[in-house]
């Protein structure tokens, strides 16, 4: 495991019990976003760095019983606490490293990614993974509950022209990673840029 990784897990795993409590009214986000998704009943998702859960209900909901959602995340704690809150009831919870995902190719329709870019290691090859796992004309969701300019400020940071997640940057490195950006919406209550997996 790099040193990349273990900082995510410690950083994650000293703030999973009181995550859901730090950020209670993000649950309208989230499911503004999954509806942006076009999911369709019977679909397959896997929510990247699910974290505690918070899109899984959603996700749920958007496939039906039918469907097939995972939620799959590097730290346990994580796990734990999404397991605690009841959310493993709406999909299956996977240990597993996002860059590397125990995934077949192109089994899934669709990925939901809430607050993952910033902390992948390699985003061109993470992001390529995440394309490997997704069917041609499958969806990426990369969401935020709060915008680039709002996070900035949470953080205590200036937004600089190299952030990641800036329009001008963020299509170009899905363009390389095997995705074609659709919509790009960065408004201070919510970040979501949809990608369709090129074929």
């Amino acid at each position: 495991m790099s040193d990349d990784h273990t900082h995510v897990q410690e950083f994650f795993t000293a703030r999973a019990a009181g995550w859901d409590d730090k950020f209670p009214d993000d649950g309208p986000a989230y499911a503004a976003a999954v509806s942006e998704m076009g999911l369709d009943g019977g679909d397959r998702v896997l929510d990247a760095g699910c974290g505690t859960g918070r899109a899984l209900p959603p996700l749920r909901t958007a496939v039906g019983p039918s469907g097939t959602v995972i939620g799959a995340d590097l730290t346990p704690a994580m796990l734990k606490a999404a397991s605690q809150a009841g959310r493993g009831r709406a999909g299956t919870l996977l240990l597993a490293d996002v860059t590397a995902l125990p995934l077949r190719t192109e089994t899934l329709d669709a990925v939901f990614a809430a607050g993952l870019i910033a902390h992948l290691p390699e985003p061109g090859e993470n992001l390529r993974e995440l394309a490997r796992v997704v069917r041609p004309g499958g969806t990426l969701a990369l969401f935020h509950p709060i915008g680039r300019a709002a996070l900035a400020a949470r953080q205590g940071r200036q937004l600089t022209s190299d952030d990641l997640r800036a329009e001008a940057n963020l299509g170009p490195l899905l363009a390389r990673s095997g995705w074609r950006m659709t919509s790009y919406v960065d408004e201070p209550g919510y970040f979501l840029a949809l990608a369709v997996r090129e074929s």
